[in-house]
């Protein structure tokens, strides 16, 4: 059950994130997928996963800023 919710988790961020930066879902996949932030998202003991999907967005977003920078 924990792998079905973290999957939604993971797909509501990546909306999140598609709509934020105005790419498709598929890059915007492609972008979390590829993403330390996905990393820790995926590790139970990083505690990302308790976060808000809006939390996990703007951690995301700051990532990919300073990736670009």
């Amino acid at each position: 059950m924990r792998d079905q919710v973290l999957w939604r988790k993971e797909a509501r961020i990546a909306a999140l994130l598609a709509d934020s930066l105005a790419v498709s879902p598929e890059r915007a996949l492609d972008l979390l997928y590829n993403s330390r932030t996905f990393t820790l998202l995926s590790n139970p003991d990083s505690g990302l996963q308790l976060m808000s999907d809006q939390y996990i967005l703007t951690d995301l977003l700051r990532e990919l800023e300073d990736y670009s920078n």
